[in-house]
């Protein structure tokens, strides 16, 4: 009865347009209040506060402090111009463009949206100028800035750990190296589709290959001169993801580190002008995390109950009642996350998910790790899914589109994006192969 209650309240808010955080908020006091009566809400007090006074959440604030920092003293522009220098030239350059900087930034930012946000204003329009289609050109950077999400460091990432950690020890450290490979085999099936797009519309007659065409080879001095100017930005990753495993601090420390990194690029980059933009740049990360943390403190009452009330272990049995094969198990698990990632943010899908889903992969010996790296590559997806996909808003924005152009656009790199999936969710050791060679537990 108490799993009816929660899940009736909570699809009904959805679909009455009520905000995420606030529907799993509402049917969670619902049922604790039917449950509990009036105690019912010191219940809810305690658990949400307890859920974001975590040492290890803090990283989320300082890596959204760093992307934006980042972003806005031009470190995403200037990787652009490297990429351009190096590959922009070939044929279908500026679609391997997009997807080398959206890999590159994602190492920064953490974050899908802000990954399109980051990179949209300037690839969009350059991919429309060498002659794609609006729809093509928001539809590819939409997807590749999903890539934020599972290349380290991955806010989804820590999320998962902390909300895994209830059932399994899981460490920050691994999700994040193993999300490596997993993200680069992403951007590489989205540049497969890119090109696949390209040479479609060549022969539909709908891509202007006159325009590609205009785009000339950088001379050695000038893809030199490039590189010099994007080395900020390259070494922002290096310093984080070598700081961590090289054991000089944790992935929450990396978070501050990564912040006065960028504050003192910013000085040296910008100059007088930094400081008039600094005030910008707190209120935009103060805003990003206020967001996070109320569906963290939302989501985590949710989780809650369907813990504490048994919810989680009636659906696993459930599940493993119908069939006990491992892999028909997973493809059933891909579809259920792939649909709740086209209405849900990755966020809430962690705490609605994790607690129901993490058992099933335990009892079927499925390593925590390579269901943190599926399960976030399948709310990656939906980052880009119609029709909640907040990315194709952001690209669709950008690129002067509707919803419904984009999502036409967006079509080739969701079908690349799932045959990835695929291979990652049934080929485990592409996933492990990386922590456990570097001995990253």
């Amino acid at each position: 009865m108490t799993a009816i209650i929660l899940f009736t309240a909570f699809l009904i808010l959805v679909a009455l347009r009520v905000p995420i955080a606030i529907s799993l908020a509402v049917s969670s006091v619902v049922v604790l209040f039917v449950n509990n009566g009036l105690d019912s809400f010191e219940v809810v007090t305690d658990i949400m506060y307890t859920s974001v006074a975590k040492f290890t959440l803090l990283a989320i604030p300082f890596f959204i402090l760093a992307g934006v920092i980042m972003d806005q003293i031009g470190i995403s522009k200037r990787l652009i111009d490297f990429a351009q220098a190096l590959v922009g030239h070939r044929k279908g350059g500026i679609v391997l463009v997009t997807v080398i900087v959206a890999i590159f930034f994602a190492a920064i930012s953490g974050s899908g949206p802000a990954t399109v946000a980051a990179i949209g204003g300037i690839l969009i329009p350059a991919m429309i100028k060498n002659g794609y289609r609006k729809e093509t050109a928001g539809g590819l950077v939409a997807s590749a800035g999903a890539i934020g999400i599972i290349i380290p460091p991955s806010i989804a990432f820590i999320v998962f750990a902390i909300v895994a950690g209830d059932q399994i020890p899981i460490t920050i450290n691994r999700l994040f190296m193993a999300g490596i490979v997993p993200g680069i085999l992403v951007g590489i099936g989205l540049f497969i589709a890119g090109m696949y797009v390209r040479n479609r519309d060549i022969k539909r007659g709908v891509f202007n290959q006159s325009e590609e065409a205009t785009v000339k080879e950088s001379t050695g001095k000038e893809k030199w001169d490039a590189f010099v100017r994007a080395i900020p930005g390259l070494l922002m990753p290096v310093i984080i993801l070598g700081g961590i495993y090289g054991g000089f601090f944790t992935p929450t420390e990396a978070a501050v580190v990564a912040v006065m990194y960028g504050l003192i690029i910013g000085i040296f980059i910008m100059r007088k002008e930094y400081f008039k933009i600094l005030y910008k740049i707190f209120i935009e990360s103060a805003l990003q995390t206020a967001v996070v943390m109320i569906i963290v403190s939302a989501a985590s009452v949710f989780a809650y109950i369907v813990t504490t009330e048994l919810i989680a272990a009636t659906i696993s049995d459930a599940v493993l009642g119908i069939t006990d094969n491992k892999y028909i198990i997973l493809l059933l698990v891909n579809i259920i996350l792939l649909l709740a990632g086209a209405f849900i943010d990755a966020i809430s899908a962690f705490y609605i998910f994790v607690p129901i889903l993490l058992p099933i992969m335990l009892q079927l010996n499925v390593d925590p790790t390579v269901f943190g790296v599926f399960m976030t590559i399948n709310l990656a997806i939906g980052l880009f899914t119609p029709p909640v996909g907040i990315n194709l808003y952001v690209a669709a924005s950008m690129s002067r589109t509707n919803i419904l152009q984009i999502s036409r656009g967006v079509v080739p790199f969701i079908v690349a994006s799932i045959i990835v999936l695929l291979i990652v969710t049934y080929i485990p050791v592409i996933t492990t192969f990386l922590p456990d060679l570097l001995g990253v537990k």
